[in-house]
């Protein structure tokens, strides 16, 4: 009696083959697309009471702060040319004698093992920084890699998965190395088809394990001593010509949360499949109850139908083609090698024979029952060489690849570490961009008191159309300047006196909008570095605050329109630069705050809340911000017109 269980839910199993002498088993026939029906496994429920639906929230370390700690500090033990650092969750490579080279940033949230730290070795990561189960790092975090544990000598790259935390963090990390005087250049992968244009929006492709193809190419080119420029260019070639497309037969429980429902909406019933599924618990682009050929059948489809315009991302027209077969997480090796089989089958029914085929564990969603199907479109480098092919062969060492340690690496014995600490506290350049130090505070506490007195109304705004943490948000970070301002009053050096507010921010404001604002503001302070020295006139400030609008635009898709703070932010910029009349600025970003009333939303939270509530309030954000302009041209809350919501 022989029986199997491939691509099937856990309560489910393939019915039993009976081998005889009259109907023995007969061999797949590769070049079909289909299986003699006498062959085709039929799907039989096995008794509840065989079924283990609380298996998958069982861990053998449910702190997940011990978890991810202890996960990266295995990295170090299984390779010695890798060390950890612990404060900023950092896998990065130890200093040696080896020539200077291009270094290669990548990472994320934990929880998708072996990416990213697995992954830093030689030939491939530089460094890797890690942020909790299914969170970013902070730009802290990755700003300390760029600066202090890679060489930076020939320039950094740091490449980055297509996710709102993940861009903002990240994206704030590389402009600060930028004001520094670094040589940094930034590649967002978004691989994934699931999710199509329509659904996807302004909001993209997501990334998944095609990124993995992206690390071994550019981190093979870096390795042969190509200059920056030459690895960003192949880097982002390699991210153009990658698709993907993940399913799943179940969520996947975070250690230390509530188990979820089994009866809820979310939880897949017994005989489904999430088609699509991201790598965080996202929904995909639909359920189905369907076996391994049907599926596979629809995931190339996905990948490769140019009919499908909501998803015919990249035409799949090279004579080489690159095949990843990744295991999310929870798919055992033996049915891996059955996933495996079936979908290079299907691709030949495509014309497509792959001349690379890597299967295995690459990118997971942590023990995710589920896998992802990646494919390469191999293209010219436009470089004189090496191919992708090439960069995809070249041997690396790093223990999430295939490639194993080396024997002289082990007998190095290796104890270097980078331990210096440099641009953590240093103190910052005068610009001799002067301004009233008096009338600086002054203007800015009227500003951040006017938030801390909105609060009440921006959370009730927020719990209508949000998650009713802005208000407290934006409170919490104005009572942190404010608080700054009584501690260490301004300078009258306005690129000074900004600067130290920068930090404030980041230190004080999480999530997305905190991001935000600290990439708007370390973008203003360059900026008027830039226009430094003389008189902070209104000019002034209206050109650095426009150049910090086009820096905070390369980092988020939100224009006015959208229904975010963006709403009045640029409102207000452009009065200012054709006014210099602070009064009517604010005014404008009042107006159009109160305009995103019945503004549909395009980003942010509110897009999946879903429901009318974006038809009864304002923006919370764009709400916010008003706010605090009105306060900074001095405007009262008892002047008429300021609570015309």
């Amino acid at each position: 009696m022989i029986t199997a269980s491939i691509g099937l839910p856990p309560c489910f199993c393939i019915s039993e083959y009976i081998y005889t002498k009259s109907s023995p088993l007969k061999p797949f026939n590769f070049h079909s697309r289909s299986l003699h029906t006498s062959h085709v496994p039929i799907v039989q429920p096995v008794k509840p009471s065989q079924c283990h639906p609380k298996m998958s929230a069982k861990h053998f370390i449910n702190d997940p702060t011990l978890l991810v700690n202890s996960a990266l500090q295995s990295l170090t033990l299984t390779n010695p040319s890798v060390a950890l650092d612990p404060e900023n969750k950092i896998i990065y490579k130890r200093p040696s004698n080896e020539p200077s080279q291009v270094s290669i940033i990548s990472g994320g949230g934990s929880g998708h093992e072996p990416s990213f730290g697995a992954f830093v070795g030689r030939g491939l990561l530089s460094a890797a920084v890690a942020g909790t189960i299914f969170a970013s790092p902070s730009a802290e975090q990755v700003r300390k890699a760029i600066t202090s544990r890679v060489d930076t000598d020939k320039g950094v790259l740091v490449t980055v998965m297509n996710y709102t935390g993940d861009i903002l963090n990240f994206g704030m990390a590389v402009e600060k190395a930028k004001a520094a005087g670094l040589k940094v250049e930034m590649v967002v992968v978004g691989d994934d088809v699931g999710v199509g244009r329509e659904k996807g929006g302004k909001v993209g492709r997501r990334g998944i394990a095609g990124t993995v193809l992206v690390h071994k190419i550019s981190g093979a080119l870096a390795a042969q001593g190509r200059s920056l420029e030459e690895v960003y260019h192949v880097a982002k070639l390699t991210a153009a010509n990658i698709v993907s497309v993940g399913a799943s037969l179940e969520h996947v429980h975070v250690p230390g949360r509530a188990v979820q429902d089994p009866k809820s909406a979310e939880s897949l019933q017994a005989d489904e499949v999430e088609i699509g599924m991201g790598i965080h618990n996202e929904a995909g682009s639909g359920r189905a109850k369907v076996k391994l050929p049907e599926l596979v059948s629809t995931m190339l489809s996905q990948l490769l139908d140019q009919n499908d315009k909501d998803r015919a991302f990249l035409n799949v027209n090279s004579n080489e083609v690159v095949l990843l077969v990744n295991n999310l997480g929870g798919v055992s090796v033996l049915e891996l090698g059955g996933i495996t089989t079936e979908v290079v089958k299907q691709l030949g029914s495509w014309g497509i024979q792959p001349v690379r085929i890597l299967s295995g564990t690459y990118m997971t969603s942590l023990n995710g029952l589920g896998f992802s199907i990646s494919l390469l479109n191999v293209v010219n480098t436009d470089i004189g060489g090496p191919s992708m092919i090439e960069l995809l062969d070249y041997p690396c060492e790093a223990t999430g690849w295939s490639a194993p340690i080396q024997k002289t690496t082990w007998e190095l014995k290796n104890t270097a570490t980078r331990e210096d600490t440099t641009g953590s506290d240093q103190s910052i350049k005068p610009s001799g961009l002067k301004a009233d130090a008096n009338t600086f505070s002054n203007t800015l506490a009227s500003g951040l008191r006017a938030i801390v007195a909105a609060e009440p109304e921006v959370t009730r705004y927020d719990t209508v159309v949000g998650d009713g943490d802005c208000g407290i948000g934006l409170k919490r970070g104005a009572e942190a300047v404010l608080k700054h301002l009584k501690e260490k009053p301004a300078t009258g050096d306005v690129v000074v006196d900004v600067a130290n507010i920068v930090t404030v921010v980041e230190k004080e404001m999480d999530g997305t909008s905190g991001a935000l604002f600290a990439i708007f503001l370390n973008a203003l302070v360059h900026s008027l570095r830039v226009l430094s020295p003389g008189d902070a006139s209104p000019q002034v400030w209206a050109g650095a605050l426009k150049q910090s609008c086009d820096a905070l635009s390369r980092y988020t898709p939100a224009r006015p329109g959208d229904r975010t703070l963006v709403d009045a932010l640029y409102p207000f910029v452009e009065v200012l630069g054709k006014t210099g009349d602070l009064k009517k600025a604010a005014e404008a970003s009042k107006k159009a705050a109160e305009d995103t009333k019945g503004m549909a939303p395009s980003l942010g939270r509110a897009v999946y809340v879903g429901g009318t509530g974006f038809e009864q309030v304002p923006d919370p954000g764009a709400w916010g911000l008003a706010s605090f302009f009105l306060g900074l041209a001095g405007i009262k809350p008892d002047e008429e017109g300021w609570e015309a919501i």
